[in-house]
């Protein structure tokens, strides 16, 4: 321990380490790692966004307080096991929660408060701009944000000179460089896979639907430069250095990789940016990314199309719902079992409940459950309708009631994942799976396996998440080997043969999960106008 702790302190003093920051929807964390790819040093700040005048947004002033207090905790645990005073770093990188807009004037001037990606209110530019391009556009897209603001007339749009994402925004403001990551970039605006750039046919198009409105700008000059992994994305200046670190200790002129989205940072930190691979981000919500060979042949509103950070197209797949259901119901168990005088540890209690699923029928004996504690566009759930449906022939039991409820966190998804899998016939060799879900071991994996009908593996480096991700794209502009490209350093110098622990797909669970989901599909048209009237 000595040994590895002097290397350390050497690499640190050295600036051979990397230092990775992303701003997720609840915490705000900073990631130091070393030439071998482990966390030395870490830092955290929770906050939470605020609905003002029904706008889900973070304040200027959180974003700069909580960037500088995740710093300083991390160069606070620096100092005290390395005795190192933190003064350079090797290459720094930004990410943060992709979509949403930040849109700023002549003056730098952020000109409406950070609307971020949770809010549902691009309903009519979503669909005009889908139609137009003919492409998906979501409603957290930043083009959505800002069509939607111009068919509101809102007065801001004349003055706009930029707009950008979050990472896009910190990057910007510790650089100069108004640059942005592909990844992070294709949940602005659509992507041309072949020239890795914004679609310039779509720019056009955009540019000649709002042209009677003699706005002073086009859209490409109000964009931000897209970069791929591997390129240098400007050097830390001094008054970034001041912003990022007020003690004034960091020194400028650290070179900083392209700033990106979190879905990117996350299919980094579990290895999967490879073709036929994909990761599953299984938590309150859920996502899949998977790596596609080429494009769709439709347009599908259940998939948004974005990309890896070096540019290779991905399906992603957006769920909502996964877990809040179940930690209802896992809470309840808990106050009976305090009623009766036991205790229990929350990660016990999970785990026991977790495993007991196995047990129980591959078709959850007949059970039905909606975990949608919120709306659920995949499936046209305006508003949060948690139901749990049995019939008196159902097999009403404790296993097949807690397998139904991780079946149900996973229906959504699964929805969507059949366009890709049976309509798409996308070919998918392994799945990486992170998140709460995959905690109590063995269980999540076999179930989302089930889910989609292949292996899924769940890594050590799992629970690193998205800042550890970041700090890897940061080391990558340093430590990567010439032309060695991001699928070849994560596989050859960063995971270096550690495929994590696999679950492959049983036959019986698949089937038993098709008949549920059957039943799961079938119920979606009714639900919430049947429950609606009782409430």
């Amino acid at each position: 321990m000595e040994e590895r702790n002097r290397l350390i302190k050497e690499a640190i003093a050295r600036g051979e380490t990397s230092l990775g920051i992303e701003f997720g929807s609840t915490r705000i964390k900073a990631v130091l790692i070393d030439q071998k790819f482990n966390t030395i040093a870490s830092g955290s700040y929770e906050w939470e966004n605020r609905l003002e005048n029904n706008i889900w947004t973070y304040s200027l002033t959180d974003i700069w307080k909580g960037l500088q207090n995740s710093y300083q905790l991390m160069a606070l645990e620096v100092k005290e096991k390395y005795g190192e005073t933190l003064t350079t770093i090797g290459s720094l990188g930004f990410s943060a929660m992709m979509h949403g807009y930040m849109a700023f004037n002549k003056k730098d001037e952020l000109l409406v408060p950070f609307r971020t990606w949770r809010n549902s209110m691009t309903e009519q530019a979503e669909k005009e701009l889908t139609t137009l391009f003919n492409f998906n556009i979501p409603q957290r897209w930043s083009i959505a944000h800002l069509h939607q603001a111009i068919l509101n007339q809102e007065s801001h749009v004349q003055d706009i000179t930029f707009f950008t994402t979050l990472a896009g925004y910190i990057h910007w403001k510790l650089t100069n460089k108004k640059v942005l990551g592909v990844g992070d970039a294709s949940g602005m605006f659509p992507i041309d896979i072949e020239t890795k750039n914004y679609d310039v046919r779509m720019i056009k198009q955009f540019n000649e639907r709002i042209a009677d409105k003699n706005h002073t700008w086009k859209l490409e000059e109000i964009l931000p430069q897209i970069l791929l992994a591997g390129e240098e994305a400007g050097y830390l200046t001094k008054e970034g250095a001041e912003l990022l670190d007020p003690t004034g200790n960091l020194q400028p002129g650290i070179p900083l990789c392209p700033p990106e989205g979190d879905a990117g940072t996350g299919m980094v930190a579990t290895n999967s940016v490879a073709k036929h691979t994909g990761n599953v981000s299984a938590g309150t919500s859920v996502f899949a990314m998977i790596v596609l060979e080429k494009e769709l042949q439709k347009v599908y509103p259940e998939i948004d199309l974005v990309t890896t950070p070096s540019g290779d197209l991905v399906g992603m797949v957006h769920a909502n719902n996964c877990s809040s259901d179940i930690n209802a119901w896992v809470k309840l168990f808990r106050e009976f079992l305090e009623t009766a005088g036991i205790e229990m540890e929350t990660d016990k209690l999970f785990e026991h409940l977790f495993t007991k699923a196995l047990e129980g029928d591959k078709d959850c004996g007949g059970l039905l459950s909606y975990g949608y504690y919120s709306g659920e566009n995949i499936t046209g759930i305006k508003e949060g309708r948690p139901l749990f449906v049995r019939s008196p022939e159902s097999q009403f039991n404790l296993a097949n009631f807690m397998r139904v409820h991780l079946y149900s966190a996973l229906g959504a998804l699964k929805v969507g994942m059949d366009i890709l899998l049976k309509e798409e016939k996308v070919q998918i060799n392994k799945i990486y799976g992170h998140g709460g879900l995959f905690k109590t071991k063995k269980v999540g994996q076999q179930i989302m396996a089930a889910a989609m009908n292949a292996p899924v593996s769940v890594m050590d480096t799992a629970g690193e998440g998205g800042a550890w991700g970041i700090a890897l794209l940061a080391s990558y502009i340093k430590t990567r080997n010439e032309n060695e490209s991001l699928e070849e350093f994560l596989k050859n110098q960063v995971f270096a043969g550690d495929t994590g622990t696999e679950e492959k797909p049983q036959k019986e669970d698949v089937e038993g999960f098709e008949v549920f989901i059957k039943r799961y599909k079938a119920g979606i048209p009714i639900e919430q106008a049947a429950i609606d009237h009782l409430i």
